[in-house]
């Protein structure tokens, strides 16, 4: 029941750390504004308090002396893939420092970056919340004000990193994969809703080259034709200087 429990937690923990990236990524775009930085605000304090509740299973279970070699392995893989998370985390957390610091919403000191992403950013923070609509309710100097926040969180977040490596000693070579690399993602068990997505992309990509060979064979065999106009043409002009002359 244990391992079922850290599993759903985990798995929570990395859809919402995979939703703030997507986030990030809009930051400095034409696509971002001030929904986009109360979403990254209220995104990555959700991380958050997945990654404390994570912690504090993992490092109860861990430091539990009566549970059987198999379980405390299957318990250091997943504080493994905890700890991968947290990392991730904190690098996009610093990203949104930086760049929000680069480029903020209600004084613009530079322009927006044509990054060829458009639209709302809103479902992504939806899904990272478990809600169907979000509501937004910040003031309109957040894009600053919060970046004062984020610094602190910053420091938070590593000094949790810090303190886990401290109270667990789980050595990350040690721990031995149960799946090939690449291998949840040929199972089409782990095709869910977070994958829809990755699969309408990888669609459009499919009918784009589709469309793409169709045109490709459409101008060969224009090229042809003009071709052979060409070789027609010449050979009658040719054929008229020789009378000609």
């Amino acid at each position: 029941m244990g391992k079922d429990e850290c599993k759903t937690m985990l798995d929570a923990l990395n859809k919402v750390t995979a939703c703030y990236r997507h986030l990030v990524i809009a930051l400095g775009s034409t696509s971002d504004s001030q929904n986009l930085r109360e979403e990254l605000q209220k995104t990555r304090k959700k991380a958050q308090e997945l990654a404390v509740a994570n912690r504090t299973k993992l490092t109860a279970l861990l430091k539990d002396k009566t549970i059987s070699k198999d379980d405390r392995a299957e318990y250091e893989r997943l504080w493994v893939l905890f700890s991968s998370s947290m990392e991730l985390l904190e690098v996009d957390m610093k990203r949104s420092l930086e760049i929000g610091q680069d480029f903020p919403i209600k004084v613009p000191t530079r322009h927006l970056i044509q990054t060829g992403m458009t639209g709302s950013t809103t479902t992504v923070a939806a899904r990272a919340m478990s809600v169907q609509n979000m509501k937004y309710e910040a003031e309109s100097n957040i894009d600053t004000v919060d970046l004062k926040d984020l610094q602190a969180e910053i420091n938070q977040v590593g000094q949790m990193m810090e303190e886990m490596e401290m109270k667990v000693q789980v050595a990350p070579w040690a721990v031995e994969a149960k799946q090939e690399a690449g291998a949840e993602l040929k199972s089409n068990m782990s095709v869910g809703n977070s994958s829809v997505g990755v699969i309408s992309i990888c669609e459009e990509e499919s009918k784009y080259d589709e469309g793409g060979e169709r045109e490709t064979s459409f101008a060969s065999f224009c090229a042809v034709i003009v071709f052979f106009v060409i070789v027609m043409v010449a050979g009658v002009l040719g054929y008229l200087v020789i009378n000609m002359s």
